[in-house]
């Protein structure tokens, strides 16, 4: 158990609090990570806390010892406050714009630490983009296989994490095109969960949040090639777009369900 510290909120504090008001309890979803711990608001599964243990050293702190820090949301006013505080330091990789990093090592007051995680969870309210009668949308989605090897990810696991569209959400249906060499539709795939946080810059892609994406079908290399697409009013894929109803007929019959 982590040493209480008068009035200073630690991760106990914060696994009692959230038990108690939202009926929540912490999810391990790395397991190579044991003090990793995520809460989700069990209406539309979007985060609104993580717990990590980190060495100080990577938050600035001129450390190796490791200690216990929360990110929650935080918007722009409140944030910039904070942050003139002790206890309080900008989001550990998370966007730095809608996030914000607790310590909880007793120097952050209980009061401001449940406030934050009060309002964080408000902000990972979402209403549904779905159209009326909930039914899933489709969605074209561009893979460039120079800056992701899709296929050896997919080699390896039907599951996989892929940059996230504001667009998109869970349950939608995601078809991948992969660009040049292949120019064609190679996989259909669910979205199973959307919206999950994810700092990453290589200088040739950026994510903030992404979503995890499973396979259902792989089509035949060059079946649905863009010779096809354009018959179907596509003249490019830049970016996710809506599948029309001719083209996602043929897709859904390929891949053994009706449209």
């Amino acid at each position: 158990m982590t040493k209480q510290v008068a009035r200073g909120a630690v991760r106990e504090d914060i696994y009692e609090y959230v038990f108690e008001k939202y009926n929540g309890v912490p999810e391990y979803p790395w397991m190579r990570l044991p003090l990793y711990a995520v809460f989700r608001r069990k209406d539309n599964r979007k985060w609104y806390a993580i717990i990590m243990n980190v060495p100080k050293n990577r938050l600035g702190l001129g450390s190796d010892e490791k200690t216990d820090i929360m990110c929650v949301k935080c918007g722009e006013a409140l944030r910039c406050v904070l942050l003139s505080q002790k206890g309080f330091l900008p989001a550990y990789h998370l966007n730095r714009e809608n996030w914000i990093t607790v310590l909880l090592d007793g120097s952050a007051d209980r009061e401001t630490v449940f406030r934050l995680l009060d309002e964080s969870y408000e902000a990972a309210k979402r209403k549904s983009k779905k159209p009326s009668g909930g039914v899933p949308t489709s969605w074209l989605v561009p893979a460039n296989p120079k800056y992701y090897d899709v296929q050896k990810a997919f080699a390896e696991s039907d599951t996989i994490l892929w940059k996230q569209s504001s667009s998109v959400i869970a349950g939608d249906t995601v078809y991948l095109y992969l660009t040049a060499p292949y120019s064609c539709v190679m996989y259909k795939c669910e979205a199973v969960e959307t919206d999950i946080p994810y700092e990453y810059d290589d200088g040739n892609v950026r994510m903030s949040r992404v979503m995890k994406i499973r396979r259902l079908h792989t089509y035949e290399e060059g079946m649905f090639g863009f010779a096809e697409l354009k018959e179907h009013g596509i003249i490019s894929v830049r970016g996710p777009r809506s599948v029309p109803y001719g083209l996602r007929f043929k897709l859904e019959k390929e891949s053994g369900n009706g449209a």
